[in-house]
């Protein structure tokens, strides 16, 4: 993972699998960026799970009672897959 901090935003890249195993780790690094606005970069993920979603789902909530918002970029095809089909590309703007 990459953050990339400028002002109020802050951008974050993942690469790899997000799940179970990673997820913790995600977690981590999204509860200290120091950032009401938080872009996701996900042209490197490979793979998400329902623990990885469940880690937007609280970086969303987060970003939101900061009175800022959270972006998902870039999506693999596989990614926007389950964003579309768990239905978080309706909740979270994403940038193709």
């Amino acid at each position: 993972m990459t953050v990339e901090l400028t002002g109020e935003t802050a951008v974050l890249a993942i690469t790899g699998e997000v799940d179970m195993a990673s997820a913790p780790g995600l977690r981590d690094q999204l509860q200290q960026l120091d950032a009401r606005n938080v872009v996701i970069d996900l042209s490197g993920v490979t793979f998400i799970d329902s623990t990885g979603l469940g880690v937007l789902v609280t970086a969303l909530k987060r970003s939101r009672e900061a009175g800022g918002h959270l972006v998902l970029r870039s999506p693999t095809r596989a990614t926007r897959r389950v964003l579309d089909i768990t239905g978080l590309s309706q909740l979270v703007p994403v940038e193709d």
